[in-house]
């Protein structure tokens, strides 16, 4: 079995079910995808498999399916694959153990973006909300999603107005990596409106990423569907706003039945945008977060990234009090002994014997014929 077969194989099969297609995904894993696409087009498989592709099973697209891929600039990114993002995606196997009907993973990827999508999927949170969003949400949406995306977190969203969209500009503003997963195909060209921003995240090093065949078109079903992909794709999903019932609730809710982390920013206690979020922390099945800190002390698995704005400004920032006092009576032109450098720093002599030869292995201090001066360059 050649990788070109096995690739052909899962392509096909992604187009004559409709996702999550749980019994198919079921016979492959039990037959193999060579083997399962060719008892599908035979229609040589269990009922409930030829149920799922009755309907498509001659739907033989696979060249076609190829040739509108590498025009939109995507690739299939399979199980078989090094970037498969199999360890967050291992999430879905485990709650279809557990019964969770919809906990179906998929069968291979249509990407588009240069970055391998398993370490896209690597530490990254989705970040979700109402697509009438108000401007709070847009704002706080944009500011967290900068704020993770400059300790280095992946934002994953949707690409729908509203959140999903402020999500992925902020975390295109902080020139980090962010991911959109679509409800219909990577070249469908939807939202409209957003067509711009799914490019600019592609050249900018992120991905675009779809189950769904080239010529896809977007349904109501698919974004509910693709809504179990953001959950499972990434460590915790972020609600900024949510209505009583939308899809943001939907993933928030599909995020905690895969065993993932929740989290709901909360909004003004008069804004319906906000009621989702609201009932999510009352009912305790998310965790109330405003900052950047505490979603990363939410999510765990990584802890509290390093802040670029807290990184020492100048070296000696890194030295402890009394040795930054020793580094300050040095002379930057002359020697001086140690017993003036004690004086200077008003510090006992045994201490500034003790430290000096610490400062010169760290390249603070410089030994001389007379005694200690200031290494010039580390000021």
């Amino acid at each position: 079995m050649s990788a070109d077969e096995l690739r052909r194989a899962r392509a096909y099969l992604l187009r004559v079910a409709e996702p999550p297609a749980a019994a198919l995904a079921a016979f492959v894993a039990a037959h193999g995808p060579v083997d399962a696409a060719a008892r599908v087009r035979r229609g040589d498989c269990p009922p409930e498999v030829l149920k799922a592709t009755e309907a498509r099973r001659e739907y033989d697209l696979v060249g076609q399916d190829f040739a509108r891929a590498a025009a939109a600039g995507a690739r299939l990114v399979v199980p078989e694959d090094d970037e498969w993002p199999a360890w967050p995606l291992l999430a879905l196997d485990q709650a279809a153990r557990r019964g969770v009907s919809e906990a179906v993973a998929p069968l291979a990827l249509w990407v588009t973006g240069d970055v391998a999508l398993g370490t896209a999927a690597d530490r990254a949170v989705a970040v979700v909300g109402a697509r009438a969003a108000t401007e709070y949400g847009e704002h706080h949406a944009a500011e967290l999603s900068y704020g993770l995306a400059t300790r280095g977190v992946p934002i994953f969203s949707g690409a729908a107005y509203g959140i999903d969209g402020a999500a992925h500009r902020g975390a295109l503003a902080a020139s980090g990596v962010t991911v959109a997963v679509l409800g219909c195909a990577v070249d469908a060209g939807y939202p409209a409106g957003h067509v711009g921003l799914l490019n600019r995240i592609v050249r900018n090093g992120g991905a675009v990423v779809s189950e769904y065949p080239p010529g896809t078109p977007p349904a109501r079903h698919r974004f509910l569907v693709r809504n179990r992909l953001i959950a499972a794709l990434t460590e915790g999903t972020l609600v900024v706003e949510a209505g009583k019932r939308s899809g943001a609730r939907n993933t928030a809710s599909t995020a905690g039945a895969l065993g993932k982390v929740v989290m709901a920013v909360p909004g003004p206690v008069s804004s319906g945008m906000s009621v989702g979020c609201h009932d999510l922390i009352r009912d305790s099945r998310a965790t109330l977060v405003s900052t950047v800190d505490e979603i990363l002390e939410t999510v765990g698995r990584f802890g509290i990234a390093e802040d670029p704005d807290a990184r020492p400004k100048r070296p000696t920032d890194r030295l402890g009090p009394e040795a930054l006092r020793t580094y300050e009576a040095l002379a930057a032109r002359a020697d001086r002994s140690d017993s003036e450098i004690a004086a200077e720093s008003g510090l006992p002599l045994r201490k500034v014997r003790a430290l000096l030869p610490a400062l010169e292995i760290d390249g603070f201090a410089v030994r001389g014929d007379a005694g200690w001066r200031r290494r010039r360059e580390s000021a």
